[in-house]
């Protein structure tokens, strides 16, 4: 009897810790996809800041030597994703082959695919062509903190299509950012610093809140497809995305290109570029690429978290900007220009500190699910 009895504590025992090293490996998963999350999100966050402010730059030094063509500048967010297909192909080639059925039920139809495709195609060339015009009429330091109210649009279209809650904090940043654009459209120095008159400059004011207006609601629309459509949600999906939206909106603006005759002056352009034909080539190159990584750390971040935090990302590195545009093309920085950065910057906090509010909720959610309503806050 002794020693059933000890077989079977023995036995109780060896159960107990067997429950004990399955919870501790079951808690080890997560941890380890949250470090990867995190991993990922840095490597979309070094994306969105580095190469968007380098795409800007760029753009406006086309612009400087003797460029002229909108269309040119507008195909430049566009035009380099045939570098992404590439990446995307060694990318699955090292992926594992998931099952068949699995595929089949998750991935949406290929009219629906082909209807999100033009859609999303074609709000990206309207926001590429006024953000061409924009850049074309405004000092890039202007520019470039005009467009950072495009964390605002996309906060208002998120409150439609995703839900987003408008919590204090975030209301204060909305406030601050329109307030920071609202300085610059009374700034009449920074018009006195580019050679275009007072009319151009209001549309370069409208034709950049337009495109922020864009692509706020592009990344909103993105939000929703990938909790809508894309119920595969893997790096794969993220890259056809961008490819064939980029794809769809370069056929559009190549089409307006031809139509409009400024493919004509291409050649004279070019031999006439202040810095020489080579330079014209590198430029314009290298703005296509970099716009095209920017665009992948872009949907990443919307992939990994919300709309809302990859526009509020890209509202970091809009500062940026304007300090290197004083470096290299010499543009004033006036005190309203100056404020206009603190309020953006302060904006931009106010949102993350409420980012940072939500994701310590949802923790918390997670560790005590007898607490957890359901409720999403973001």
């Amino acid at each position: 009897m002794d020693r059933s009895q000890e077989l079977y504590a023995d036995g109780d025992q060896n159960l107990e810790a067997n429950l004990i090293d399955a919870t501790e490996t079951s808690s080890s998963v997560p941890q380890t996809k949250n470090y990867k999350r995190w991993i990922r999100l840095s490597i979309y966050v070094f994306f969105v800041l580095f190469f968007q402010p380098l795409a800007t730059i760029l753009g406006r030094l086309y612009y400087e030597n003797g460029g002229e063509s909108t269309y040119v500048v507008t195909l430049l967010p566009l035009i380099g994703f045939p570098v992404l297909i590439l990446f995307n192909f060694f990318s699955q080639l090292r992926q594992q082959p998931k099952s068949t059925d699995t595929n089949v039920n998750q991935s949406p139809s290929f009219t629906t695919l082909l209807l999100v495709y033009m859609c999303t195609g074609l709000i990206l060339s309207a926001y590429a062509y006024l953000y061409a015009i924009g850049l074309l009429y405004l000092p890039v330091s202007t520019f470039s903190l005009i467009l950072a109210s495009q964390l605002a649009f996309t906060a208002f279209f998120s409150y439609f299509l995703n839900s987003q809650k408008f919590t204090p904090f975030i209301v204060n940043s909305l406030f601050l950012l329109t307030v920071s654009s609202a300085l610059l459209v009374v700034d009449t120095e920074s018009q006195d610093t580019t050679n275009v008159s007072r009319l151009q400059y209001v549309i370069g004011f409208i034709c950049t809140i337009g495109a922020s207006a864009g692509i706020g609601l592009l990344l909103s629309l993105i939000q929703l497809l990938f909790r809508k459509v894309f119920r595969e949600h893997t790096s794969s999906v993220v890259m056809d995305l961008t490819i064939y939206q980029s794809l769809v909106a370069s056929c559009v603006v190549l089409i307006g290109l031809f139509v409009s005759g400024e493919w004509r002056t291409l050649p004279s352009e070019m031999r006439n570029y202040k810095l020489g034909q080579v330079s014209y080539v590198v430029t314009l190159v290298s703005a296509a690429i970099s716009w095209q990584v920017y665009t992948v750390g872009l949907v990443g971040l919307i992939f990994e978290s919300s709309s809302v935090f990859s526009n509020s990302i890209t509202a970091v590195g809009l500062p940026i900007v304007p300090v290197i545009a004083v470096i290299v093309f010499h543009d004033k920085m006036e005190a309203s220009k100056i404020f206009s950065i603190v309020l953006a910057i302060w904006g931009f906090l106010s949102f993350v500190y409420q980012h940072y509010l939500d994701e310590k909720k949802l923790k918390t959610c997670n560790t005590d699910p007898v607490e957890d309503d359901g409720t999403q806050t973001w």
